[in-house]
């Protein structure tokens, strides 16, 4: 049975999935969701109502991180699993107080209390951190990418495109390099293509 994937386009969680499954080669049937008008189906199979949600022979696959160890668990060509264990912690921090900070400053409006400023000098503070990091070298941890790389990047750039003019005026210039060139890679717009809303009965869609 082909493992069916419930994304998002434009979710940076769905992106992070989609770039692990596409570097292992590891076929879906991909079924795109509207989130104001989610389908029946997807809300019957995954318990938290969130893109991606994977589901497959191995059962049901609901947090973005899980579907990528799963997918390079099987296959790994590109040995992105093959990080220092530090890199599991630049992950936490990008799913915790980095996004926390992003979310309250991009959706400013949604949360009472939230001075988008003050998020922003929060979330920037991780960007900082990756710039010092990829001082002397094109990814996190050397010359090729690796988990962190793909699971961090959808992030920083969705925290970027808030305010592109400020974002690239600020001191990380690595971590903007960075940015910039997994933005115009193959990589990135093998997983962007545009899919048609899922509806019962329709075909399913291979990817990648």
């Amino acid at each position: 049975m082909t493992p069916i994937l419930w994304s998002f386009r434009r979710c940076p969680y769905a992106m992070r999935a989609r770039l692990a499954l596409a570097s292992a080669g590891q076929g879906v049937a991909l079924r795109e969701v509207v989130l104001r008008d989610k389908p029946r189906a997807f809300l019957d199979t995954s318990p938290t109502a969130t893109v991606p949600c994977l589901s497959g022979p191995d059962g049901v696959i609901d947090e973005s991180l899980d579907i990528m160890l799963w997918a390079l668990g099987r296959h790994d060509p590109e040995s992105l699993l093959d990080m220092p264990e530090n890199g599991f912690a630049l992950i936490e921090t990008c799913d915790g107080p980095f996004k926390a900070a992003l979310d309250r400053y991009k959706y400013a409006s949604r949360f009472n209390d939230a001075d988008p400023n003050a998020e922003r000098t929060l979330a920037g503070a991780f960007l900082a951190r990756l710039d010092d990091q990829l001082t002397d070298r094109p990814w996190l941890f050397g010359t090729a990418p690796r988990l962190a790389d793909l699971a961090v990047l959808p992030f920083v750039r969705q925290f970027a495109h808030v305010d592109p003019g400020w974002f690239k005026a600020q001191p990380w210039p690595n971590a903007i390099r960075w940015l910039q060139a997994f933005k115009v890679s193959d990589r990135f717009e093998s997983i962007m293509a545009k899919y048609p809303r899922w509806h019962p009965g329709d075909p399913e869609v291979p990817f990648p």
